[in-house]
């Protein structure tokens, strides 16, 4: 059976980093790379609907070890696939990844310390199964196959087309047609003013706003200091301008929610027209990060709004009908396209089955370990970014843990590392700590973290520097060595 030393899930922005800090800090490491699709991108290749982009600058968004250099700090979808494949192609991981295998089982033995996966090709309907010493999962954490959609009465009735953006048609044609574009988050705020050029008009119907900021399309820094300033300068210090900024806004969010929420709508009151009903359509009831901000570039949304391109309706739906939506208030909205721009369905570990010694882990059981290992789960780790900042920012660090970890049990003679929390304790709450639908609608299938660290995440990115990067990889995991004869008899691939 063909064994690799490091297998990688997935060939999105979190696979392709693993895969690259893999060639550069543990060159002697055989890898392969495993994607369920038949492309690199993982989300920016997936979702195509109008004006998909980042809702995270670039600066942070895009790689440490091989930084973003547009101006452009709010990239498009295409722009950044574009990016993760050269940067594949840069490092020379690209040949190592192996399309249409979609990973379903995986199965530790501690006797032989080694996984077994396998995956099912969906090109040639066949099985595959392959070792590997170290499990790495970058498959994100929502399902690429189903996006999430309520369940509407009468849907039957409406005469014109549904559509949710995670499977969004190639020949779809909205040119002069009225649309209702159905949710409030990031998704929803990038479809309408990228459809209201376009259609005859985009009314966004969410049943409750999110807090909507506006953002510069370009860094303005960026665009004067490149050429004047060296890159190996230039680029770390844009990185950590933005985080540091990202987080003055996620502390005041915290600490001072009232003044932020101030802040918020004297920004919106600024974009939106004279007499706008600013408190019906972006006041929130919940706090300032009890869920994802919605960024808009240029305040492109709040452009749309004043033209009269685009209109908000704020409220419950009673159902479809022949023309569009009706509210619970009577309000007909009509539509002859409907968007359904209401979510994801959470997926953690690709949906994988993990068994340890012929024991099934239960995620939601399991504490994370400095939120990419997970208690009693030998030699795994699982890529799953910030909920506040870029999600490349923690995918970076976790990267060059695993990789310091791999480097100390090379140094020590160790084959098999697991976390193991010295007191487990009782106070614990879901790795993602958003109120959003999507993660309250999983808390039982995520992993826990606990009190303190090391099983406690920061949401901090300095701190986690710290951590991961400068921190000790040996503190509150157990090592052990299993004997030569035990882990023999597989063909390892060439290095």
């Amino acid at each position: 059976m063909e064994h690799v030393d490091v297998l990688i899930v997935g060939a999105g922005l979190s696979g392709i980093g693993a895969a690259c800090h893999l060639r550069t800090q543990c060159p002697d490491r055989t890898f392969t790379i495993l994607e369920a699709r038949d492309a690199i991108g993982g989300t920016w290749d997936l979702f195509r609907y109008p004006g998909v982009r980042s809702d995270s600058d670039m600066f942070t968004l895009g790689y440490q070890f091989n930084p973003w250099t547009d101006p452009k700090a709010i990239a498009d979808g295409t722009s950044i696939r574009e990016y993760v494949r050269r940067t594949s192609r840069k490092y020379d991981v690209d040949r190592r990844i192996r399309f249409h295998h979609t990973v379903t089982t995986a199965s530790w033995s501690s006797s032989d310390a080694r996984w077994t996966v396998t995956a099912n090709r969906t090109d040639t309907a066949s099985v595959v199964t392959l070792t590997c010493s170290f499990l790495y999962v970058c498959s994100g954490y929502y399902r690429y196959d189903k996006g999430y959609t309520p369940t509407i009465p009468g849907a039957e009735d409406f005469e014109g087309q549904v559509v949710h953006p995670q499977h969004w048609p190639a020949d779809l044609d909205y040119t002069d047609k009225r649309i209702a574009v159905i949710g409030s988050g990031a998704t929803a705020v990038t479809l309408v003013p990228a459809m209201a050029d376009t259609a005859a008009h985009v009314t966004m119907v969410q049943r409750s706003p999110s807090y909507v900021m506006t953002l510069p399309g370009k860094d303005i820094l960026a665009e004067k200091l490149q050429g004047r300033v060296p890159d190996r300068v230039l680029y770390p210090a844009l990185r950590w301008k933005n985080v540091l900024t990202q987080m003055l806004a996620y502390q005041l969010s915290r600490h001072a929610p009232r003044l932020m929420r101030t802040l918020i709508r004297k920004g919106v009151l600024s974009q939106t027209p004279a007499g706008y009903d600013v408190d019906t359509h972006f006041a929130p009831k919940y706090a300032p990060w009890d869920q994802r901000m919605c960024f808009v570039p240029d305040g492109d949304l709040f452009t749309a709004l004043r033209k009269g391109r685009a209109t908000i309706v704020t409220g419950e739906i009673d159902r479809f009908t022949p023309a569009g939506l009706r509210m619970t208030t009577g309000e007909q909205v009509d539509a002859d396209l409907v968007v359904t721009a209401t979510g994801l369905n959470v997926q953690a570990v690709g949906g994988m089955t993990l068994t340890v010694d012929g024991t099934a882990i239960a995620l939601g059981d399991t504490l994370a370990y400095k939120g990419m290992m997970l208690s009693g789960v030998p030699n795994f780790a699982l890529t799953i970014g910030y909920t506040n900042a870029s999600w490349t920012l923690k995918a970076d660090l976790v990267a060059t843990y695993v990789c310091r970890l791999l480097n100390h049990m090379a140094a020590h003679g160790y084959q098999v590392v697991t976390p193991v929390p010295a007191d487990p304790g009782t106070d614990t709450e879901p790795i993602i700590n958003l109120m959003s639908g999507y993660v309250l609608r999983s808390l039982d299938t995520l992993p826990k973290q606990g009190s303190a660290a090391p099983w406690r995440l920061h949401q901090n990115y300095p701190k986690d520097v710290l951590m991961l990067r400068r921190g000790p990889v040996d503190d509150e995991v157990r090592f052990d060595r299993v004997p030569e004869t035990a882990r023999e008899g597989t063909n390892h691939q060439p290095a």
